[in-house]
């Protein structure tokens, strides 16, 4: 593991020490922290007015109970959470997950992630993330529908488009979203368009929300192929996951001239050498709501389906981890180096463990962090939020041109910090740093907060 500052080992131990327990969020903060040695030296009063230790404590944690009827009529009982981690920025933004995986670590690394990566995109937004244990899969539409109603019910009265606008994430889409929305409305009897992101384009919806997080990634990954006068055209990519920001990833990627040749879900993933056919995933994915393998059923003996072994096993030069934290450790980083990857950009977050960040920038593989890489979804969030204000609606190419404009903006800003603090073409440390500062100097103008 990389040795902190001295300094910031002070800091990285109290948080260890306060949040017992919450390996994700230990992770999160550490990554940071690793980054930030160059600014403690060059800018000690970042220390000196503890703004680094007041930005790893969460301005407000809600946990709240969560009680539901399913179809036969009995109770279940699911575990809510709200992390509203830092406004020096604007509002708490951040998604809402619904995955048995969710506990109180999983939301506050989300949420210290999403201060950073809110601050990249340039735009007025402060870092938040919440959700809930609950998992939607295998669960009627009545029964979904009474979860977030009664979710909503506790929620509401924390969230404000001037206060915390939640948006979806891992089990939470459209559909979720729609009746999250509802409840608040009930329960408000107002039509706050601005509290919530992701909402269907008929009632307050931004064009390219959906595909914004898919489409940022790429975006960034094409802005670091062109510092080298390359594109995607005619590269081999595999891009795991097969939920909303994989999809929308490998169908920009076609696009621009590349092949995706595997995807994956949690029982497994597909290799087509012939490149993904993304109507034919997108309908078992989005609309029939399957498990992958149906996909390699139905185009036959093109398909090669395999339940074991890792998708990283799958040869590529550009890769993107799209499907959940940790995904790839060092074992998949050391074959994809050996396999000729020169790019990997998160589409998740924090996908790569710490061993295989290590190892891709010992191999010469260019990562760019998903706080940097991910972020088109928050930031055509925003960009929703602006138009819910301003009661109008843009149209895809021009909400398009934003998010691309977005994201080259984020590029250069990485770069250009990392060559300013001594470590050029180090798309990691440059995040963390530029994201880091924006926020320290509000917070710090803004007096003790």
């Amino acid at each position: 593991m990389t040795e902190l500052n001295p300094k910031l080992q002070d800091i990285y131990e109290e948080v260890l020490r306060r949040n017992p327990g919450e390996a994700e969020f230990h992770q999160a903060v550490f990554e940071v922290l690793s980054s930030l040695g160059p600014v403690v030296t060059k800018h000690p009063e970042y220390v000196d007015s503890a703004v680094i230790r007041r930005m790893c404590e969460p301005e407000r944690q809600i946990i709240f109970r969560v009680p539901w009827l399913d179809d036969k009529g009995g109770a279940q009982i699911n575990r809510g959470f709200r992390v509203e981690f830092n406004s020096a920025l604007g509002p708490f933004k951040g998604g809402l997950r619904f995955h048995p995986s969710v506990y109180l670590g999983i939301v506050k690394f989300l949420g210290f992630e999403q201060i950073f990566k809110n601050s990249l995109t340039g735009l007025p937004i402060g870092g938040g993330k919440g959700g809930s244990d609950f998992d939607p899969k295998g669960r009627s539409d009545n029964e979904i529908m009474r979860f977030c109603q009664s979710f909503m019910t506790e929620l509401y009265r924390h969230l404000g488009e001037y206060t915390d606008v939640p948006a979806g994430d891992i089990g939470v889409g459209g559909r979720e979203i729609g009746y999250l929305f509802g409840q608040y409305k009930r329960i408000t009897n107002r039509y706050e368009s601005g509290v919530l992101t992701g909402k269907g384009l008929t009632w307050g919806g931004s064009q390219v929300r959906t595909e914004a997080t898919g489409y940022g990634a790429v975006y960034f990954a094409d802005e670091i192929l062109k510092t080298s006068k390359d594109s995607f055209d005619g590269k081999r990519a595999v891009v795991s996951g097969s939920g909303n920001v994989a999809i929308y990833a490998i169908e920009k990627i076609h696009q621009l001239g590349g092949t995706v040749v595997a995807a994956s879900d949690s029982s497994g993933y597909i290799v087509d050498e012939k490149g993904i056919d993304l109507e034919l995933l997108k309908e078992i994915k989005e609309v029939k709501r399957e498990r992958i393998e149906t996909y390699a059923r139905a185009r036959g003996g093109a398909t090669q389906f395999v339940n074991d072994g890792s998708i990283w096993d799958v040869p590529c030069q550009i890769a993107i981890p799209s499907a959940t934290q940790n995904e790839l450790n060092g074992d998949h980083a050391a074959t994809l180096a050996r396999n000729g990857c020169k790019i990997v950009a998160e589409g998740a977050n924090m996908p790569c463990t710490p061993e295989a960040v290590k190892l891709f920038s010992e191999a010469g593989v260019v990562l760019a962090p998903g706080k940097a890489a991910n972020a088109g979804g928050v930031a055509t969030s925003a960009l929703e939020m602006q138009q819910n204000a301003s009661r109008d609606s843009w149209s895809f190419e021009y909400t398009e041109q934003r998010l691309a404009a977005i994201m080259k903006s984020i590029h250069h800003r990485c770069l250009v910090t990392a060559d300013e603090y001594g470590s050029p073409g180090n798309y990691v440390l440059g995040a963390n740093i530029a994201g880091f500062i924006q926020v320290a100097d509000a917070m710090n103008a803004l007096g003790l907060i």
